[in-house]
Order: structure tokens, then C-alpha cells, then sequence
């Protein structure tokens, strides 16, 4: 397994100048990341595709793998022209994954509000979301590209979701981008939706949030889950996941791919990369 960092993590950092997409890659390398996932808040390789070759020049320069490509789409659309539209937009995303030299590409499926989350209209949506992944994942083959779902955005979240869509789509190089943390948006263990999923994981996203229930309103800074829980975002090791009990069971499973830290926490987005990085390497050695 390879420890990195995706850009995510430092998209703070990237949306003020601080630095840019180049500076991160330095920066990854430099603490200690043996990979950088490449997901563009705050840049855009579509608008500049001068970056692309400029991303792999700087990661071979400075000696870290770029792992994944992480991109957001949504295939509930209006109407028919504008999924199809949607489609087209991914597919051409997976040419930039071809030009970035990654082998996996996680690109988003479907967003509703909470309260259009339903099983029932998930049920009524597969058949659609089946159909976009399948366009993009059989275009993604011929590149040796495997695609993938990431759990997040409520409708799409929780183990059992992911599974089904995996399922469904019935492609080899079709999988999950597997985020430890993002179950709980949905109020699910993350150690047991983590153990369900991870034969189904290409990648694995490792973030660390704090829980307080639902009565228990800590104010600005946090968000709700799916049933009015609240999360914050932390640095990997202060927050309530069980991250030691996840790492083993990750080690356990055989898995040997990328683990990419994902910071959202409200410290300065640096220091949390850092420690993040940090507190992984110790806590899997341990496990």
C-alpha cells in the first residue's frame, strides 16, 4: 500500500493562491506522500489542459505516483439530451485520466436533496445510472482505466447503495472509491460498512470525522447527517472513527492499493495534511 494525499486536501490552500496544483504536488512529496490523487477544486484541466502535462512532469520530477482522478458528475438530469450531454462530459474526463497516466478514475453518479433520498427512488433511478456508468466504464476499458463510485453525496451513500450500483453494472473495471468516513453522512459504522465494501475497493479515501447526535447542536462548523446527527471534519486520529480498527481491517483484506488522505477539518489544511499523513503511516504499522 502507498500513502499520498489527494489535492482535495489542500483545495483551501489552492482556491486563495497560495499555491497552485504544481505547488501541491511539491508539497505531497516534500511530507512524506508516496502518491497525489489529482481532484481539480480550484483548477480545471478542462479549461487549462496545459496542467495535465505539467501535473505528470512535476510528479515524475519529484518522484510520487499520481494515483486516481477524481471528478464530479450527476446523471439526474432533466431530460434525456442533457444526461446523454452529462455522459459525453465524463467520458471525455476519462481521456484526461488516459493523459495523467492513472489507471482509476472515480467519477460522481447521482446527487438528490435528503429528502429525495429514498430506497424507492433509488430503485427508480438504477436503471439510468446503470446504463451512464456502463457507457463510461466500457469507454474507460479500452484505456485500462477502471471507473468508480465514490459513497457520498446521501442518495448514493451508504454500503448497501454502492453495492447494488457495482452490481448492477456488471463491469470489471467498474468499482468503488472507497471514503472510510463518508458512511456516516448516512449514520452508518463506518467499520462495518468499511469491511463490506472493501472487496468492491479500487482506491481508499481516508478522512476522520467528529459525531455529536442530533441534540446536541455544536454550531457553526458542522453539518447534519442524513438523520440530524452532526459531523465535523478532523485531522486522522482526533476524530471517532475507529481508524486503527479500519487499517486492520483494510491490511487484513489484502488490499495493496493507494490509501489517499482526504483533510476537511477546520484547521489550517496543511498542518492537517501533514498529521493526517503522518498519523496513518504510525497507525498501520501498528496494525
Amino acid at each position: 500500500m502507498k500513502i499520498g494525499l489527494s489535492t482535495y486536501s489542500l483545495s483551501r490552500a489552492i482556491t486563495t493562491g497560495e499555491m497552485d496544483v504544481l505547488h501541491a504536488v511539491q508539497w505531497v512529496a516534500d511530507n512524506g506522500g508516496e502518491h497525489v490523487e489529482i481532484s481539480p477544486f480550484g483548477f480545471d484541466l478542462e479549461e487549462s489542459p496545459e496542467l495535465i502535462q505539467a501535473i505528470v512532469e512535476k510528479a515524475q520530477e519529484v518522484g510520487v505516483d499520481i494515483s486516481n482522478y477524481c471528478v464530479s458528475s450527476n446523471f439526474i438530469q432533466p431530460d434525456h439530451s442533457e444526461y446523454e450531454r452529462e455522459i459525453e462530459r465524463v467520458i471525455k474526463h476519462v481521456d484526461i485520466a488516459k493523459a495523467l497516466g492513472v489507471s482509476t478514475m472515480r467519477h460522481d453518479v447521482a446527487f438528490r436533496p435528503v429528502d429525495e433520498c429514498a430506497i424507492q427512488q433509488f430503485e427508480a433511478d438504477l436503471e439510468s445510472l446503470v446504463n451512464a456508468c456502463r457507457i463510461i466504464a466500457d469507454y474507460a476499458a479500452q484505456h485500462q482505466i477502471t471507473t468508480s463510485v465514490e459513497n457520498h453525496g446521501f442518495f448514493i451513500q451508504s454500503s448497501g447503495r454502492i453495492q447494488s450500483l457495482i452490481h448492477a453494472v456488471n463491469r470489471t473495471n467498474f468499482k468503488t472509491t472507497l471514503d472510510i468516513g463518508n458512511f456516516m453522512c448516512v449514520d452508518e459504522d463506518p467499520v462495518a460498512a468499511v469491511k463490506k465494501n472493501l472487496p468492491f475497493a479500487c482506491v481508499v479515501h481516508l478522512k476522520d470525522f467528529y459525531l455529536r447526535p442530533a441534540d446536541r447542536n455544536p454550531g457553526t462548523g458542522w453539518f447534519q447527517t442524513a438523520s440530524g446527527n452532526h459531523l465535523r471534519g478532523a485531522i486522522i486520529g482526533h476524530g471517532d472513527i475507529k481508524i486503527p480498527e479500519v487499517l486492520r481491517l483494510i491490511k487484513e483484506s489484502g488490499y495493496d492499493g493507494y490509501i489517499s488522505v482526504e483533510f476537511e477539518g477546520m484547521e489550517e489544511c496543511r498542518l492537517g495534511s501533514k498529521l493526517g499523513m503522518e498519523n496513518v503511516k504510525r497507525m498501520l504499522a501498528e496494525a
